[in-house]
């Protein structure tokens, strides 16, 4: 689960300093200095992925120094790959300078001195951090050099799939096991080196186990958010990713679940439709209706469909489930 400290539970005068010996304990050490350090305010919330971590950090406007005697005194020997989720930072590295916005993606090495600047206009700025050992990434460290201080969009390609991917971390990370969350540490890893690697336009340097993980995160991405699209088939996936439908059946089938392309749209779909059925605010929007949302193309097929999987009908499912909340409610009232 996140573990989250806050400078709120400190008095202002003592908030600044706080922030910084742990940022410098838990991060990396650095200089941090404040224009307003009596009115400065920060959250940072950390979750351990196995060998990497991940730190969501918020804060008002600082400056993030990293010196050579800093880097002497202390160096986790990382990799840092930055999401802006608010506000804005400025990098410089290796002779390299950066300006980055919310959506971008900025690559930093704690083995180098760095300046970096938070900005954020009125709330507080947010960064996500993904903190990579050295030795995790399938790249050569000097042709990762060209990526440092360099800002990378993250709206289309594997960037994209990155950071819906730790953005969707962000908010259910807390929920997974322990065991989960060192399967989605391997799962970030190969997305990072991916999103590098297509940065660099080096994706065959990838050892072709990870280009083929890599390839399925953009797909199933493409999958979910086209669900809703009744034309979505294996033919129209493997175009969109220039890909023969031969190729894309190869690739599911050696992702090792056992689940065809079909197969896995038709479980979203299904999974999809199942969530909508439960929540109350969809109690007037009729069963085929809520089919056709997702993509099912009558509501013959979607009733079958879905008795196979859960020994019901639709409305059945949807009955027993609001009388489920009734219940509960009533509970909770008494």
């Amino acid at each position: 689960m996140w573990s989250v400290v806050s400078s709120g539970e400190l008095p202002e005068g003592e908030r600044f300093e706080w922030f910084a010996d742990m940022i410098s304990r838990e991060v990396m050490p650095t200089a941090l200095s404040s224009e307003l350090p009596g009115t400065f305010s920060a959250e940072a919330a950390l979750l351990d992925l196995g060998e990497l971590q991940v730190s969501n950090v918020a804060y008002t406007p600082l400056r993030s120094r990293r010196t050579p005697a800093l880097i002497r005194r202390g160096d986790p020997e990382q990799y840092q790959l930055g999401l802006v989720t608010k506000g804005a930072m400025t990098l410089v590295q290796n002779g390299n300078s950066c300006e980055a916005e919310v959506g971008d993606l900025v690559f930093w090495d704690t083995s180098r001195p760095s300046d970096a600047r938070y900005v954020s206009e009125g709330d507080p700025g947010q960064l996500v951090i993904l903190q990579l050992p050295r030795d995790v990434l399938p790249l050569r460290s000097n042709r990762l050099d060209g990526l440092l201080a360099r800002r990378m969009p993250g709206g289309h390609g594997v960037g994209a799939v990155l950071v819906d991917f730790l953005r969707s971390l962000v908010r259910h990370g807390g929920d997974c096991t322990p065991d989960e969350l060192q399967r989605i540490g391997s799962t970030a890893v190969d997305l990072a080196a991916a999103c590098l690697a297509q940065n660099l336009d080096a994706e065959q340097q990838l050892p072709a186990e990870v280009r083929a993980r890599a390839v399925l995160r953009r797909i199933h991405a493409f999958v979910e958010y086209n669900l809703g699209d009744p034309e979505l088939t294996p033919v129209v996936i493997a175009a969109h990713h220039n890909l023969s439908v031969r190729t894309l059946h190869q690739l599911f089938k050696g992702e090792g679940k056992g689940e065809t392309v079909q197969a896995r749209i038709r479980r979203r779909r299904l999974e999809r439709c199942r969530a909508d059925l439960e929540r109350p605010e969809f109690l007037t929007h009729p069963v085929q209706a809520i089919a056709a949302r997702w993509g099912f193309s009558g509501p013959a097929v979607f009733s079958r469909s879905f008795r196979e999987v859960y020994g019901v009908s639709p409305t059945e499912f949807r009955a027993g489930a609001l009388s489920v909340k009734e219940g509960r409610a009533e509970r909770t009232a008494r």
